[in-house]
């Protein structure tokens, strides 16, 4: 028996932002020029190609930097499969597009159908993180397969974490958001599946950052934690949130108990998530495909900016 928590399955209603994470209309009347970030990770199947179309006609409506959080091309991520449903969805979006690898794109050891379709966009083979600059944020792109071929893994020491840590030092104080397929944190029913560990130290060197935001995939649902660190200690002050917005069209995978700082969950909509980077803060909305209504959204500041705007965020009840 499966359990879907918080409220009935596909109509959670969004818990309200925590008064600590809510900026004031002071912020959001600055004159400060947003970014966005908008996507999903799980994307286009030609076996079931309806769902990826759906996400595709949301994104003609909303401007900005595409993320692509892995699983892009089903079933293999083959040269064929990025041509004939990845590329005729989403990949009217590739110019505005900055990739994830997910695991169905190691249907070839070393992605080779993902490495030719995105080419300079997919960053430096074999490993295929990077990082770049979005307004006045620091982005960071990780390849979470890390049993990956010449990936040389994800722990501590590894080429990865060791790019990580280099490149958030050289980015000391500014905002943070990063992304990748697998989630450290999921209510999935097979947490063989759901749940990735060998994640944690790269986790560590994001927190150390004082990164504020993580987008994920692998699991074809929505949910969103509270923020938190690495071993999944609630930390509204200094914790990174967790997105799990596997929704990009694949298919739908139910949840078990939530687990903790669970906060919402949904198993049945398809859509993408839009982030717009303020100067000192961030704002999420999911948007659903036409005609489904589970939504949510929030606000947050930007630990690193945090300290300097504490004095206009509203009082803890």
């Amino acid at each position: 028996m499966l359990f879907f928590p918080f409220s009935a399955r596909g109509q959670t209603t969004p818990t309200p932002p925590k008064p600590d994470s809510a900026p004031t209309t002071a912020q959001d009347s600055s004159t400060d020029h947003p970014a966005v970030l908008v996507g999903a990770g799980d994307i286009a199947g030609c076996k079931a190609i309806a769902g990826a179309q759906a996400t595709a006609k949301l994104l003609d409506q909303i401007p900005g930097t595409v993320f692509a959080a892995g699983d892009l091309a089903y079933e293999k991520g083959s040269t064929q499969d990025f041509a004939d449903c990845y590329g005729t969805t989403w990949g009217r979006f590739k110019d505005r597009t900055r990739p994830a690898l997910g695991n169905h794109e190691y249907g070839s050891p070393t992605a080779a159908g993902y490495f030719a379709y995105w080419g300079k966009q997919a960053g430096p083979a074999p490993g295929g993180y990077y990082s770049y600059e979005l307004g006045t944020w620091h982005v960071v792109v990780l390849n979470t397969n890390c049993e990956a071929q010449g990936l040389g893994g994800c722990a501590a020491g590894s080429p990865q974490e060791t790019w990580l840590k280099e490149d958030l030092s050289e980015h000391k104080g500014e905002c943070i958001v990063a992304y990748g397929h697998h989630a450290l944190f999921s209510s999935g029913v097979f947490k063989s599946h759901a749940v990735h560990p060998e994640l944690r130290s790269l986790w560590d060197d994001l927190y150390a950052a004082h990164a504020d935001l993580m987008l994920v995939g692998h699991e074809h649902s929505y949910e969103r934690f509270a923020p938190q660190d690495a071993d999944g200690h609630l930390d509204p002050t200094n914790g990174i949130r967790e997105i799990v917005v596997g929704t990009g069209g694949r298919s739908h995978d139910p949840l078990g108990f939530g687990i903790a700082n669970s906060e919402v969950v949904n198993i049945d909509t398809f859509g993408v998530i839009k982030v717009t980077l303020y100067r000192d803060h961030y704002t999420w909305e999911f948007i659903p495909e036409e005609g489904k209504t589970f939504r949510d959204s929030g606000s947050a500041a930007c630990h690193n900016q945090a300290p300097r705007e504490a004095n206009i965020l509203p009082a803890a009840n």
